[in-house]
């Protein structure tokens, strides 16, 4: 077991990490394991990736409801919405071949790290575009600073059918692709964002992850692996949560996206 341990700091840094701008780690833990588990079936991959996540975000999650800044009721709706798309994504990891299942992943995570990289998450406006406003929102975090916006709910709830698909279908969480959507397209402020897309991102591993567990897909030494890097996720997650108003999240998340680049191409070259 000791082969296991450096398994542990890697969950840290994906916690804090992963909490810190609301995504879960999911897009990072993927492409670390399908390099260093090359020949591991897409299956075993996800499923260890959405367990993780679900520990990463349930910790986060806690830390962020101390805090008061989860919108429980759009994140209730939305992941309602992504529960069905979870599912089949969770039972269309399948059919996908090895090397088709690494170049759609490399190719989404260059367009992911593209996208962070050029887009400012702060130059967007809460109050802006008041004509698609639909459901309106007041979260008062415990510091009392007060968060007033609206959202179109039909579009949110759409989105989040996509999203749940894609990401446990990828086995990503779907933060990477919700965090964006919430701020650029339903008007959320940055840290109502984070906090809620992490209240969703429980909900949707937790789901498919049973399905994963359902299939048997965490043989091969997947729980080992899980149990590991969820201890780390566990404690980094407090960390991320911490830190969340204290670090520039457009250096932290532009960091990430230039380590995705890299990634995301050297594992579009081995699917080739």
């Amino acid at each position: 077991m000791e082969h296991y341990f450096w398994l542990i700091p890697l969950g840290f840094a994906l916690g804090a990490a992963g909490t810190l701008i609301g995504v879960g780690g999911g897009f990072i833990l993927v492409p670390v394991l399908l390099l260093l588990y090359p020949y591991a079936n897409p299956e075993t991959i996800t499923s260890i990736s959405l367990a993780v996540v679900f520990f990463n975000a349930l910790s986060g999650s806690w830390a962020y409801a101390r805090m008061k800044r989860i919108d429980y009721k759009s994140g209730l709706l939305f992941a309602a919405a992504a529960i069905p798309g979870a599912i089949i994504g969770a039972l269309t990891t399948d059919y996908i071949p090895r090397r088709l299942f690494d170049a759609v992943f490399g190719l989404l995570m260059i367009v992911a790290a593209t996208y962070l990289f050029f887009h400012r998450i702060e130059e967007i406006n809460p109050g802006d575009e008041k004509s698609r406003r639909h459901m309106a929102r007041n979260i008062v975090e415990i510091n009392g600073t007060v968060h007033a916006f609206s959202y179109n709910l039909k579009l949110g709830m759409g989105l989040s059918a996509f999203v749940g698909y894609v990401s446990s279908l990828l086995g990503i969480g779907g933060g990477i692709v919700h965090v964006p959507v919430l701020v650029r397209l339903l008007n959320f402020p940055v840290h109502i964002a984070t906090a809620t897309s992490h209240f969703m991102l429980a909900i949707m591993a937790l789901t498919a992850t049973i399905v994963h567990m359902a299939k048997g897909s965490f043989s091969h030494g997947g729980v080992h692996l899980t149990i590991y890097i969820a201890i780390g996720v566990l404690l980094g997650a407090q960390v991320g949560a911490a830190l969340s108003t204290r670090v520039h999240g457009m250096w932290i998340i532009r960091g990430l996206a230039v380590a995705l680049i890299f990634v995301g191409v050297r594992i579009l070259v081995m699917a080739l």
